[in-house]
């Protein structure tokens, strides 16, 4: 994408002085794929057009400003470098398992776990114990896979974890978590016991700050949107 092309994006978002949701994602994503000069060149000519913008007769200073910290904000999101403490992990075998179980007793304020099904008591028995030493454990899982033989979803809610279960006839496919706000892991892995038994799943497990606010987002989104089981 060349300059003209960014500067064009630029005024497009500064249209209303409201950077809203599609807007930043938008933002974000092209910021994660440009590179460092292109980066600066967004940031200045954002400099740039808010000063054109409150030097006209009607500028609101206010909202151009408010405008220019959340374009600054995300672009600088968008450009951090990844973590050097990303980590992926492999099944069959129990390396992803134990990563996770891992992850869970290391948690001190939270976990938030957005699975698709929990159905291996090692996970589930990790999330409860986490739940009884005050962590605050969330889970968002599948309506359906609720109804699944060796489902833990039930037993957790009865628990007293928090579950909310997407109440639509398609499926919340995601297989994700964060813990304390600070670290996601991610992958096609399921946790259910054959995923560690037999088959070839991966996780990937970062402190990526970029990373974790995206997730952390999808998660408050499903959150909000679904039923409490």
């Amino acid at each position: 994408m060349d300059f003209t092309q960014l500067d064009a994006t630029l005024r497009d978002a500064a249209t209303d002085l409201k950077l809203d949701d599609r807007e930043r994602a938008e933002l974000r994503e092209l910021g994660a794929r440009i590179d460092a000069d292109r980066i600066r060149y967004l940031r200045n000519r954002a400099f740039d057009m808010a000063r054109e913008l409150i030097a006209t007769p009607d500028g609101d200073a206010g909202a151009v400003l408010r405008w220019l910290e959340q374009v600054v904000r995300t672009l600088d999101l968008s450009s951090l470098p990844a973590a050097a403490g990303t980590t992926a992990f492999f099944s069959p075998g129990e390396s992803c398992l134990n990563k996770l179980r891992e992850l869970c007793r290391a948690a001190r304020s939270s976990i938030d776990a957005c699975v698709f099904t929990i159905a291996d008591d090692r996970l589930s028995d990790e999330l409860a114990a986490a739940h009884r030493r005050g962590v605050a454990v969330r889970i968002i899982s599948d309506n359906d896979k609720r109804f699944d033989d060796g489902s833990d979803i039930v037993r957790l809610s009865q628990s007293g974890i928090a579950v909310r279960l997407d109440d639509s006839p398609f499926h919340m496919h995601h297989k994700f978590a964060l813990f304390d706000g600070k670290t996601v892991a991610n992958g096609s892995f399921n946790w259910t016991r054959t995923a560690s038994s037999s088959n070839h799943e991966n996780l990937v497990v970062s402190r990526d700050a970029y990373l974790v606010r995206c997730f952390g987002g999808q998660f408050e989104q499903m959150w909000a949107k679904f039923p409490l089981l």
